[in-house]
């Protein structure tokens, strides 16, 4: 009889085949409160960290774009803009509540015409090769199961010279720091989700699902054996988040 395959649930090892499940009753538990949570545990400054991704992503009129786990999409509507009335934005997200609650978001302020929503897993993206210029994912690669599946697939389905672009958290470069984030993330985290959205034990998850995910040179060395190029990232609030850009050949 072989051995069942596990991976991690933020702390816990699960069943590979259950996690995809348990992620999704988290985010269909934090849909509704999810940009009032962000700007809570930001300060904001998750804006700031989404401009420059937008910035580095070298979008322009014309091109398709493709956002994995675009949430409640803050990327997706700014890259709308860019890309106009000749270009294309999917928004794509594994989870049904998450996938609802930005595209009435996006309808509700006036986008429409140029954005697609997908709910595709970013494991096996329902899309042909060589499709997009440019593919973001933010803040959803920790949540993935397979991650080396994943941007195998993203890989595919971007065209060639196409950029993809992971915006994450990641490993702080101070140990003070780290010491503060890791107070604030396991106490103050919890008790805001508690409060807020009346969900302590999903901001528990998402804290320890941050902890768990491969810091910056790690997620580098991923992209590069995936077979992306020119892999580099960018910190941003002393390492709290990193942005990753490769290319494919």
């Amino acid at each position: 009889m072989s051995e069942k395959k596990t991976t991690h649930f933020g702390y816990k090892e699960v069943d590979k085949d259950s996690k995809a499940d348990m992620v999704a009753d988290v985010f269909h538990s934090v849909a509704a409160r999810y940009d009032l949570m962000n700007d809570l545990m930001s300060a904001g400054i998750h804006r700031i960290w989404k401009r420059f991704t937008i910035e580095l992503s070298g979008v322009r009129k014309g091109n398709s774009v493709l956002d994995i786990a675009g949430g409640t999409g803050d990327l997706a509507a700014k890259f709308s803009r860019i890309v106009g009335t000749e270009g294309r934005v999917v928004l794509a997200d594994i989870n049904q509540s998450m996938l609802e609650v930005g595209r009435d978001k996006l309808l509700d302020t006036g986008y429409q015409g140029n954005i697609e929503f997908v709910q595709a897993d970013a494991q096996f993206l329902p899309f042909p090769d060589d499709s997009f210029d440019c593919i973001t994912i933010a803040f959803g690669l920790r949540n993935v199961t397979e991650k080396e599946t994943a941007l195998r697939s993203m890989l595919r389905v971007l065209k060639p010279g196409g950029r993809l672009l992971v915006l994450e958290f990641s490993k702080p470069e101070n140990e003070v720091l780290s010491k503060a984030y890791d107070a604030y993330s396991f106490r103050l985290l919890p008790l805001m989700g508690k409060l807020v959205a009346n969900d302590a034990e999903s901001y528990q998850y998402l804290a320890e699902s941050i902890r768990m995910h491969p810091d910056q040179d790690t997620l580098k060395e991923m992209m590069e054996d995936a077979g992306f190029n020119r892999v580099e990232y960018h910190n941003m609030t002393g390492g709290i988040v990193a942005l990753h850009r490769g290319v494919k050949a």
